[in-house]
């Protein structure tokens, strides 16, 4: 790994990939069971962190915990101060270009067919109305709280809806800006709940309750929601010999690993009293409520045997932050297809500016992966992994049908389609027909000693229908 990607991995706050994707427990309801089968169909999503950091242009909530690390360090030496002053970014936090419609638009144009808002971060600023909380963008604090689309979660959810997208909230477990978590009398040395839970359980049961309430809120209040993400996976119950483990192997600057179960199956129940089926992650928590597994800022080497979803920033920050790099649309495409053939879903993080808008920079990168969906899509959606999922430059899919895709990713200077793809680790049935998405005609092919040739005339190579990947359609 390059220094700029092991930065980027870093500043992303990535998960080791194999503790994300050891356990799976495979779910029994039959309406999640058919949920999850239709979410696979889907793809592609949008994910969005925002809230009133953005102001800063800083990483969402970390600068405010006190491990020591360079992405979310604080510029401020004094912490009280420090944290005062986040808090108070509530009263400044006034996007008053918020348009949901836009950003719905702009995804559905790209082709995503799900979005997942954080309607709450670690830091614990509701961006909706919750009724156990003032800290929140509804409340008369906020410079926003009068605006008709106060309630952000609400509207984006409303506007998605009408572009026909799966909801998904966001919600995070541990909440930094609760007293029920973060104890005034004591100070805050990590990620988890500042005081010893067993010995003051009275106060850890408040916290549970906050936390079921808060949840209530959203199952009850923002009409269909169709998947329940939780993050804060430190947040969960442990065995004694779990804590151990985890001692074993946390971080120097996490120092109090301890049992906070806020009781996962209850809030997954009653979640589905009222939304019925509804998916539940508890993501990187091993355990029935984890119903697909997230590996977070990275694509794993193959396919998995469960559902699964590689979440992944736009620039190397999940938050707001001015003069980031954007990944470029091919690099992006790519990812996608790279995250498809292996049976998997990709959910791409744009995060909206102060003033409540995506830089120019993030929709000309929707619209260029919705120029390539235009073209290939058919390669995406439905579709399922097919041995041998990759062959150097090339990335296989296939429908219920039998129908094959072979994608093949252009190199960066590449804009002209080779005279010749050779395929040697996947059998093409004899009397099929081949042809380029995009394109007239089928295309010549033959059977070689070491597997399969197809052909492509001048006129095609030099007239490519679209940029950076390329898929061949085989029927």
């Amino acid at each position: 790994m390059s220094e700029k990607e092991n930065k980027e991995s870093l500043h992303a706050g990535a998960v080791e990939i194999e503790k994300a994707i050891k356990e799976y427990y495979p779910e029994t309801d039959p309406l999640v069971l058919k949920k999850l089968e239709q979410w696979q169909n889907l793809k592609f999503g949008l994910l969005m962190h925002w809230a009133p950091s953005s102001q800063w242009g800083i990483v969402e909530s970390w600068s405010l915990c006190s491990e020591d690390e360079d992405w979310c360090r604080r510029k401020i030496e004094n912490y009280t101060e420090y944290k005062k002053q986040y808090e108070d970014l509530k009263k400044t936090f006034n996007p008053v270009k918020f348009n949901p419609g836009k950003w719905a638009k702009a995804a559905s144009d790209a082709g995503m067919k799900y979005v997942v808002f954080t309607t709450k971060h670690h830091d614990g600023f509701c961006m909706y109305d919750s009724r156990f909380t003032k800290y929140k963008v509804t409340d008369e604090e906020c410079s926003f709280h009068s605006n008709p689309k106060a309630n952000i979660a609400k509207e984006i959810f409303d506007e998605f809806r009408k572009k026909d997208f799966w909801i998904g909230a966001y919600f995070s477990k541990p909440d930094w800006h609760s007293d029920y978590f973060w104890w005034q009398r004591f100070a805050t040395p990590d990620r988890n709940a500042n005081y010893d839970v067993e010995k003051y359980p009275e106060r850890w049961q408040k916290f549970v309750e906050f936390t079921h309430n808060q949840i209530d809120e959203l199952m009850s209040d923002y009409g269909k929601i169709d998947i329940l993400w939780f993050d804060g996976c430190w947040v969960r119950k442990y065995s004694e010999k779990e804590i151990e483990e985890e001692r074993k192997i946390a971080s120097k600057n996490i120092h109090r690993i301890q049992n906070q179960d806020i009781k996962m199956p209850l809030i997954a129940k009653n979640a589905r009293v009222k939304q019925p089926g509804i998916i539940v992650v508890d993501r990187a928590v091993p355990g029935q409520q984890q119903n697909y597994l997230t590996p977070e800022n990275q694509v794993p080497d193959k396919t998995l045997p469960y559902p699964w979803e590689t979440c992944m920033p736009i620039t190397p920050s999940w938050s707001y932050e001015p003069g980031l790099e954007y990944k470029p649309a091919r690099k992006l495409i790519h990812l996608l297809v790279d995250v498809v053939a292996k049976g998997g879903n990709f959910l791409l993080n744009v995060a909206p500016t102060a003033d409540g808008d995506y830089e120019e920079v993030a929709y000309e990168r929707l619209k260029e992966i919705g120029e390539w969906m235009k073209v290939n899509s058919e390669a995406i959606y439905f579709s399922r992994p097919v041995l041998p999922f990759k062959e150097g430059k090339i990335c296989f899919t296939q429908l219920a049908d039998g129908t094959t895709y072979v994608i093949y990713l252009a190199d960066e200077n590449e804009t002209v389609l080779p005279e010749k793809i050779s395929i040697t680790k996947f059998n093409i049935v004899d009397g099929s027909e081949i042809k380029l998405l995009g394109t007239d005609g089928n295309l010549k092919w033959e059977k070689t000693g070491d597997g399969y040739l197809i052909e492509l005339p001048e006129s095609v190579r030099k007239n490519p229908p679209c940029n950076y990947a390329w898929t061949f359609k085989i029927k």
